[in-house]
């Protein structure tokens, strides 16, 4: 028996004992969760059962940024005991654009804790879970769980930070420092840019600069300064804060959106873009960035304690959510077993 959270409808998580399968799929290897971390996409699925248009079908444990120990590597060459980094993305390995290795852009892929995936792959706010085993790769035993749990939403950010071009010398503006938009400046401060950044929380803006930030902006108080900005990510979601961008990034400069900027009456000032030929580049998920991201957090130099806001039991995921969900939080909150 072990614990496993499951929300049912919007704002209500109910926590169930469960028992695993009697038997492991050939592909996968049975793990015991170490820590997990709340996404902004949970927090869709927290508050409205539904995330960017997609509805759940039914309850599903939600959770998809996770480390693990493997408990039974089922012949797939992993240490009893050994701590896994888990990529959430299960390509289909086939089609061209996985071949190509944007397995970002697989049309088949399948993804835990999300209504895109039919029928629903539960996801890791529970304390054991089988998953395929070539998600899983291996760290040193220094590895902090803690602070592994940060691969799959820093691959993200490094994902966004990759596809804007940023490299040493560039002035970055990263607009929300939300933990995205705080993933972002240390992709951002990794590449050996100059990052800024701007939120409406001072303590939000203080994270970041335990980060890599050298300068940060009080939404309402103070603006980073027009046309400065080779770079600017936007990390918040809202139509106003890419109008900052559009504002802040230099005549031919590029916006990359990380941020799924949600629908709204604000109008956004579009001739901005053909006014100063700004380059516009979405971003979802990431392609090679995990390996990259999971080495960074291995490397040991990112105080990710500065941006960790509390921990709570997987019996305690309700509270973990609402916490998130007030704005309370200023950094990533943390799911651990009970």
């Amino acid at each position: 028996m072990y614990v496993k959270s499951l929300l049912a409808a919007a704002r209500d998580i109910r926590v169930e004992q469960a028992e695993m399968p009697g038997e492991i799929a050939p592909d996968h290897v049975r793990l015991r969760l170490a820590t997990a971390s709340i996404c902004g996409t949970d927090m869709h699925y927290f508050r409205h059962f539904a995330n960017a248009g997609f509805f759940l079908d039914n309850p599903v444990t939600l959770g998809h940024e996770a480390c693990a120990y493997v408990e039974d590597a089922n012949g797939h060459g992993f240490r009893p005991g050994q701590l896994v980094a888990i990529n959430p993305v299960i390509e289909c390995g086939a089609c061209a654009k996985c071949r190509a290795g944007d397995i970002n852009m697989c049309a088949t892929k399948r993804f835990p804790g999300s209504a895109t995936t039919k029928p629903h792959i539960d996801g890791f706010f529970r304390e054991r879970f089988d998953f395929p085993a070539r998600c899983c790769h291996a760290v040193p035993a220094s590895v902090d769980p803690d602070h592994l749990t940060f691969a799959e939403p820093l691959a993200c950010a490094m994902h966004v930070v990759n596809r804007a071009g940023v490299s040493r010398g560039d002035r970055v503006l990263v607009t929300g420092c939300g933990p995205m938009g705080l993933l972002a400046t240390i992709g951002a401060a990794a590449k050996g840019a100059e990052v800024a950044v701007t939120d409406l929380k001072p303590a939000a803006i203080d994270a970041a600069r335990a980060v890599g930030a050298s300068a940060g902006y009080v939404t309402g108080e103070e603006r980073p300064e027009s046309a400065a900005y080779d770079m600017v990510i936007e990390a918040s979601g809202s139509p106003h804060a890419y109008n900052q961008a559009l504002d802040a990034v230099r005549y031919q400069g590029t916006i990359g959106v990380l941020s799924l900027i949600q629908p709204s009456d604000v109008p956004i000032n579009l001739h901005l873009n053909a006014l100063k030929e700004v380059h516009s580049v979405g971003s979802i998920l990431f392609t090679r960035e995990f390996a990259d991201a999971v080495a960074l957090i291995a490397g040991g130099e990112v105080d990710f304690e500065a941006i960790t806001a509390a921990r709570f039991a997987v019996a305690e995921t309700q509270a973990a959510c609402e916490l998130m969900a007030d704005g309370r939080a200023v950094g990533k909150v943390l799911i651990k077993p009970d």
